[in-house]
């Protein structure tokens, strides 16, 4: 009998154990999602060359934390939300009525990332003409050695960055829906989650 409740009790002592370990897993995983990084997968060819379609990236919470973006950087962002009903995508805050379902979206709605480049901080006067991106006056283009190729001819647009905002783009812009044709064309520094530092499916690699 002795014997029994000594295996029972390091039965229960092992679970106890395993418990614990499993708790203290979950604990440092949500801490580490929560305010050290952030997980986030690029869906579409908007970024190529930088990071192909279905890539996955990891970004440092902490870097937005403690400073500023810079244009430059690559960035994992609050963009809106989606219906989880019928799939919509919105911009901003989510509303409480899916306006092409009319399900209360409110609780329903998912929210939705975009990863883009930092192009404009706050003050910028950006214009983009023929092709090239020019910042606050300049005569001289803004260096883009990361694009995949030309921005198509004969786009033109003008954007005065709003204070504590930022202007964002895909690195493949003949192909990316970014900032130059969203509703609202800037990202409040609030919506601003990580700074994406590397790759790690299918290729890990940094990223600049």
């Amino acid at each position: 009998m002795k014997k029994e409740q000594q295996e029972q009790s390091g039965w229960v002592e092992e679970l106890i154990s395993w418990a614990q370990v499993i708790l203290s897993a979950a604990v440092i995983a949500f801490v580490l999602t929560t305010f050290i990084i952030a997980n986030s997968e690029v869906p579409t060819g908007s970024m190529e060359n930088t990071i192909m379609a279905h890539s996955r990236v990891i970004g440092s919470r902490l870097h937005y934390t403690f400073s500023e973006p810079q244009r430059g950087d690559v960035a994992i962002f609050v963009f809106g939300w989606q219906c989880r009903r019928c799939g919509a995508i919105g911009e901003g805050e989510k509303p409480d009525v899916c306006p092409r379902c009319q399900a209360a979206a409110g609780r329903r709605a998912s929210t939705v990332y975009y990863v883009k480049r930092v192009i404009g901080v706050p003050g910028d006067v950006i214009d983009i003409v023929d092709d090239k991106v020019y910042l606050n006056g300049s005569d001289e283009p803004l260096s883009e050695p990361y694009l995949a190729e030309p921005m198509n001819p004969g786009e033109t647009f003008h954007f005065e960055v709003p204070e504590d905002c930022y202007f964002m783009m895909g690195d493949n812009r003949n192909y990316s829906l970014d900032a130059r044709y969203w509703a609202n064309h800037y990202i409040s520094k609030d919506k601003m989650v990580a700074k994406v530092l590397f790759e790690y499916f299918p290729t890990p690699k940094i990223i600049r």
